[in-house]
């Protein structure tokens, strides 16, 4: 250790003059001491491993002192402190009403700040009517709304002025406000691909919140873009994989934007078939209990002990309790559990044999780790009289006369879900001013 004297000129050598030397002759410098294990430093020097220990303890108390610093590091005074604390969370909460009392009490105020929101359904059900009403509430003065200009990216169709233009004209909550929500307050844009998306997402919209007060982003829809990106490519596995680092990294972006510029960003999601065969089907009695015959378990040959102690099955099944077991790979397997995170299908299994409209939010399970909340907007139908035969009176097949819609809470950080099915749900009507709660009579 030739260095030690240049490094530390007034280390104490005395005290450890037995096992200076072999280090100094197996070319051990102080770095090599302070970096290596004591262990791999003594198989080479075959000196004893807390000797050894001792010396790298004294060189870095030494370098410690030399340097200016403590033994012990006290709690810095400065140290990093949480984001917020509990009441300044209470006092900073801030929602965006959909003008409705009873599709306000169901989300506990609105859609909030500070995270993702997604509204996911099936074509009609809702959506983009959902997205124009917040487009407007959110201009409002609060509790209502924000006070601030909104954002509204469309990767499908443009802006539909004309509805939105109803809205403020037939809705009493813009008609009365002393500040009228307009149609000047709406940022609006089209991206037509994944690349132009990006670009806006990723550049322009954080200049846009700064620049114009954004308090709303809302992006219609998430999914469009990267179904035409990766559906059709044949190279279907690698098309996954990519698709899957993409949603992370724009569902991280999304999250430190909402997080840190502390505006809610809500996105609509579309929706796919989902086949229950599998599991609600044919192979229902799967997830069923069954019982396990215990006489399977005795023993074959009879020994001393049990020709003495011999028990029938007769018995058996009298004594002892039946074990109950499942088939665990179909109970854990994603099929199954997604009936309680997408927000179709979680009925009772002989109530869903007989439901047929039951469907899937796009982008899986990666994106839906990526919300902090999902709400379903659900069709259910409502047939008219059946329809009669002319060479008879059998009647037909029930004509459909309308569709029932239900807003359902699937999860939520900030508001409880709605439950199993439809119970809880809100049922509610478009109407020319928005959304309205309906009577579930």
């Amino acid at each position: 250790m030739t260095d030690l004297v240049y490094v530390l000129p007034d280390f104490p050598v005395n005290q450890h003059v037995r096992i200076l030397p072999c280090i100094e002759l197996h070319h051990i410098t102080t770095v090599d001491l302070i970096t290596l294990d004591c262990l791999e430093i003594a198989k080479r020097t075959r000196l004893p491993v807390l000797d050894v220990k001792k010396l790298r303890d004294a060189i870095l108390t030494a370098l410690k002192s030399n340097l200016g610093l403590t033994g012990v590091q006290e709690p810095r005074s400065d140290s990093t402190p949480l984001r917020k604390t509990g009441k300044q969370v209470v006092d900073s909460w801030k929602t965006i009403s959909l003008l409705d009392d009873n599709i306000d009490r169901a989300l506990m105020g609105g859609i909030p700040t500070g995270s993702i929101t997604e509204i996911t359904g099936e074509s009609g059900a809702g959506k983009t009517q959902f997205l124009l009403i917040l487009l407007l509430a959110a201009q409002l003065p609060e509790p209502q709304g924000l006070s601030c200009a909104t954002l509204y990216i469309s990767t499908e169709s443009p802006l539909p002025v004309t509805r939105v233009r109803q809205m403020l004209l037939s809705n009493q909550a813009f008609t009365s406000a002393a500040c009228k929500p307009s149609l000047d307050r709406i940022i609006s844009i089209v991206t037509s691909d994944l690349e132009s998306q990006d670009h806006i997402i990723y550049f322009q919209v954080p200049v846009a919140i700064k620049r114009y007060g954004i308090r709303l982003v809302v992006i219609d829809s998430v999914a469009s873009n990267y179904r035409a990106e990766f559906d059709r490519d044949p190279k279907y596995g690698a098309n996954m994989a990519q698709r899957s680092a993409d949603l992370l990294k724009l569902g991280r972006f999304l999250q430190n934007l909402a997080r840190d510029m502390d505006v809610a960003v809500v996105v609509s999601n579309q929706v796919s078939d989902r086949i229950t065969e599998r599991f609600y089907g044919t192979n229902i009695s799967k997830l069923e209990p069954r019982p396990v015959d215990l006489t399977s378990a005795l023993p074959s040959d009879k020994t001393p002990l049990s020709r003495n102690s011999e028990v029938s099955n007769s018995q058996v099944d009298k004594t002892e309790p039946k074990i109950i077991s499942r088939d665990t790979q179909g109970i854990m397997s994603l099929d199954h559990q997604q009936r309680w995170f997408t927000g179709w299908g979680d009925e009772p299994p002989s109530e869903i044999r007989s439901i047929t409209n039951v469907k899937t939010p796009s982008l899986g399970l990666i994106w839906t780790n990526q919300i902090a909340c999902r709400i379903a907007l659900l069709k259910t139908p409502v047939f008219g009289p059946g329809l009669q035969f002319n060479d008879g009176n059998e009647e037909g097949e029930p004509n459909l006369k309308k569709w029932d819609r239900w807003l359902k809470v699937v999860f939520a950080s900030h508001a409880p879900e709605s439950g199993i099915g439809i119970t809880s749900a809100v049922k509610f009507d478009i109407k020319e001013c928005g959304l309205q709660a309906a009577s579930n009579g």
